[in-house]
């Protein structure tokens, strides 16, 4: 079972950047793809980002297009989210998933997809 730790939520006002972290168990981050989504109170957990085993791919929502960007440092077995003009419709538990990957370029946007899943890190947007 791969092991997923995110950190680096908070809060934060609106228009302010965040950087979350998602630290891996074990040498996946070059054979995984990874991404971020993430998830109110009573609601569906809604895509944020994903990135490629590669890292050469990546897919955004629509919502966070142009504001928020996902990388990965393969030394570090980490995935990150910067996160920049934060509103307060960003405002949720994000959590960071994995799952294997055959396909060095290929980007996975349905939770279901995901085999493996961090406990999440609260971001909270002040207006």
């Amino acid at each position: 079972q791969v092991q997923l730790v995110e950190s680096g939520g908070g809060l934060v006002q609106a228009g302010d950047s965040l950087t979350l972290s998602c630290a891996a168990s074990g040498r996946i981050v070059d054979t995984y793809a990874m991404g971020w989504f993430r998830q109110d109170p009573g609601k569906e957990r809604l895509f944020v980002a994903a990135i490629s085993r590669t890292g050469d791919n990546q897919a955004y929502a629509d919502s966070v297009k142009g504001r928020f960007t996902i990388s990965k440092d393969n030394a570090k077995n980490t995935v990150y989210l910067r996160m920049n003009i934060l509103n307060p419709e960003d405002t949720a538990v994000y959590y960071c998933a994995a799952r294997f990957s055959v396909r060095l370029s290929a980007v996975f946007t349905d939770p279901g997809e995901y085999n493996s899943w961090g406990q999440g890190t609260q971001v909270t947007v002040s207006s």
